[in-house]
């Protein structure tokens, strides 16, 4: 279930995502940065789950953010260190903790 703005509604794109699992906000992506970008710049990560950048739903023109998720807490880690202020197609990508 969502939550936003007052509404409640069901999104089933959560269920793709792994349970339980530790998940990076990617931000400052430029709009040449697809999924499979962002997921070529974390696969090296063992236990590198799954990543998505969020897009207009009209235009399909990045909104300059997007998710990566782990399933072991010492990849995640280790990957906010080393990867945090990399390029990530032609910006530096800004990580943080997800709140999602």
């Amino acid at each position: 279930m969502r939550k936003c703005a007052g509404d409640t509604w069901e999104d089933p794109t959560l269920a793709d995502w792994p349970d339980g699992d530790y998940r990076l906000f990617c931000g400052n992506l430029g709009n040449e940065v697809s999924d499979e970008v962002l997921a070529n710049a974390f696969r090296k990560y063992s236990s590198f789950a799954r990543s998505r950048v969020i897009r207009d739903k009209r235009t399909m023109k990045t909104k300059g953010y997007g998710f990566v998720s782990f399933l072991n807490a010492n990849d995640y880690l280790r990957a906010f260190k080393e990867m945090n202020g990399k390029y990530v197609g032609n910006r530096p990508v800004k990580l943080s903790k997800s709140n999602w």
